[in-house]
């Protein structure tokens, strides 16, 4: 089974979907399983992961609906409040949903040092006891914090997403490379080959900028903790479904066939439990 780990569903929002900006503005409609389908079916994608965008219990609600109605989602990332002080009863609602394997929290947007809160990392190891996963979104700056959250709770099955987001498009890689290696050394942590063509010129990048990136992932993380991701929809900006997926597998070719596979979803398989 082939797995997309990183997809995004909404239907919008004005208001929500606020961080849709006018240079975005092909994101502003909706987006549902139905519009992807087909383009997944001729890539040869199988399932994917639904990941939150909204940092809301209602996007969660969502997400597991859509599970629970589209078979080829497999999986949700949704989104709870970490540091509530009924955080324990929050998720306790959700325990019957088996779509729903992990939370994320937009630290992108949070000072550089939320990682290292105490209640965050209270509230990140008990998702780790309730058997859930933590899905990393941050930018090369906040590495640092990150690797020392995930120093603190060995028991959690961390995934960071788009690769920390290198800055492809200035092409100051090396103190991305840096702290994107030392994160690397944790084990508990996996790696998703997702959103990089947004993180590169979205008109002018080119193949050989990506798969740099994806070469880097390999060296540090191995494909043991690679996974595919597309970051449908917001991938469009830069590059088709079918362009993303075609320049994974094209990289992918010279690996050995086990390793393909855990790339494009026996990781996820594992990650993810499915």
């Amino acid at each position: 089974m082939r797995i997309d780990t990183h997809q995004h569903f909404w239907r919008f929002d004005a208001v929500r979907d606020a961080w849709i900006t006018p240079e975005m503005s092909l994101l502003r409609r909706n987006f549902l399983p139905d519009d992807i389908a087909p383009a997944m079916r001729s890539t040869g994608i199988d399932a994917s992961i639904a990941v939150q965008a909204d940092q809301s219990e209602a996007e969660t609600d969502f997400l597991l609906d859509l599970a629970a109605h589209f078979p080829m989602v497999r999986g949700v990332v949704g989104w709870v409040d970490l540091c509530s002080p009924d955080l324990a009863a929050r998720v306790a609602r959700w325990r019957g949903r088996e779509q729903l394997k992990g939370f994320r929290h937009h630290a992108q947007t949070e000072p550089d040092d939320f990682h290292t809160r105490e209640d965050v990392i209270a509230g990140i190891r008990m998702l780790g006891e309730f058997g859930y996963t933590y899905d990393v979104l941050i930018y090369p700056r906040q590495l640092d914090a990150a690797a020392r959250l995930i120093a603190q709770c060995p028991d959690v099955q961390f995934i960071l997403d788009h690769c920390a987001k290198p800055p492809i498009a200035t092409g100051t890689l090396d103190a991305w490379r840096a702290g994107f290696s030392a994160l690397a050394r944790r084990g508990n942590v996996a790696c998703k080959l997702s959103g990089l063509v947004t993180e590169a010129s979205w008109s002018t990048w080119t193949d050989t900028e990506i798969t740099g990136v994806l070469n880097a992932a390999l060296d540090v993380f191995g494909a043991e903790r690679l996974m595919f991701g597309s970051d449908w929809p917001v991938c469009l900006l830069a590059a088709s479904y079918e362009r993303v997926v075609g320049l994974v597998n094209d990289w992918a070719a010279r690996l050995p066939e086990s390793e393909r596979t855990l790339v494009f979803g026996g990781t996820a398989v594992r990650v993810y439990r499915l």
